[in-house]
């Protein structure tokens, strides 16, 4: 027992330094909760869920051009360009690449035949 309470602080302080450096997560949608996050929901989320987001990774040019495309395929409004800023802002710092991202697409020569092309 004398043991225990020899490492109960170290223990304690090791408990507040890991969990002091964690983000703080929307218990609803498990976005990280920061600047921009309430944008971010209530435009995101309303097509698909948060989980998209939080699988996807990407660099703001990246996050950009997610954007664009839903804009162009998908029925997602154009954003005022503050907006914009700020959504691009959230995902761009909260989810940016990482070790843990995607792979890259394969190029086309790699890829094997498609049996329903056309050609």
């Amino acid at each position: 027992m004398r043991f225990l309470n020899n490492i109960k602080i170290p223990i304690s302080i090791l408990l507040l330094a890991t969990f002091a450096n964690c983000a703080e997560i929307d218990k609803e949608t498990g976005l990280i909760l920061s600047s921009g996050f309430e944008e971010v929901k209530s435009n995101c989320t309303v097509c698909h869920s948060a989980a998209f987001i939080i699988h996807q990774k990407g660099d703001r040019d990246t996050w950009l051009s997610m954007i664009r495309w839903m804009q162009k395929t998908q029925g997602l409004w154009e954003f005022d360009k503050q907006t914009e800023e700020n959504i691009l802002t959230y995902l761009a710092s909260n989810y940016p690449p990482g070790s843990a991202s995607r792979r890259d697409n394969l190029k086309p020569q790699f890829l094997p035949p498609n049996p329903y092309s056309p050609n």
